[in-house]
């Protein structure tokens, strides 16, 4: 039903005559119980509830998410051969860019000066999120720094003999729908853009 784009979805049953709102059920009962306004609900597709999008499945979708970023990610260092110069350093848990540059083998790659200096242009040219407005209208000067540091990678690797450091992101996503691979490539630019132009 997925595949054929008929799974009985409020954006599906309205557009068949079924239904007066395509809005999405799942988000109308997770406002209502924060006590927010239900106008503007998003469609109600197959997308939609399988996303983080969705406050009513958000907490489901992430940790659905996580378990099979984590099971890639223990398979790819499992199949790693001995001889391999490459290391996982995130294998327990996410650590955020600050934690990391802590670490003497990322500091023998760059400094943390080095690594925030290449950053910040990218990183300033990301929109702040509605979210974090608050925050960056309390400090505008070193909000873009520190949004950098709090940054989580899904995973990273370290070639400490090449100094070069892998940035390894997850994505998970329907490609039943035309573009599907540009959106995803464009929240993976937004979550790690700087990283991948900062890190070595």
């Amino acid at each position: 039903m997925a595949l054929a784009g008929n799974t009985p979805t409020a954006s599906f049953v309205t557009k068949i005559g079924k239904m007066q709102s395509a809005g999405c059920r799942l988000c109308r009962i997770a406002r209502e119980a924060r006590g927010e306004s239900t106008d503007g609900l998003a469609d109600e597709t197959h997308g939609h509830i399988n996303s983080v999008g969705c406050k009513g499945m958000a907490t489901t979708v992430t940790a659905a998410n996580h378990s099979i970023w984590r099971h890639l990610y223990d398979s790819m260092h499992a199949a790693q051969k001995p001889k391999s110069k490459l290391r996982f350093v995130t294998l327990d848990k996410e650590s955020n860019m600050c934690t990391l540059w802590r670490r003497e083998e990322f500091l023998k790659i760059c400094s943390k000066e080095e690594l925030v200096e290449k950053a910040q242009d990218i990183e300033g040219a990301i929109p702040v999120k509605k979210s974090q407005e608050t925050l960056y209208k309390l400090d505008p000067g070193s909000f873009f720094v520190n949004r950098f540091w709090g940054r989580r990678p899904d995973g990273v690797a370290i070639n400490e003999a090449l100094k070069i450091v892998y940035i390894l992101e997850f994505k998970r996503s329907t490609d039943r729908d035309e573009g599907f691979l540009e959106v995803k490539d464009a929240e993976a630019h937004e979550q790690i853009g700087a990283l991948k132009v900062a890190a070595p």
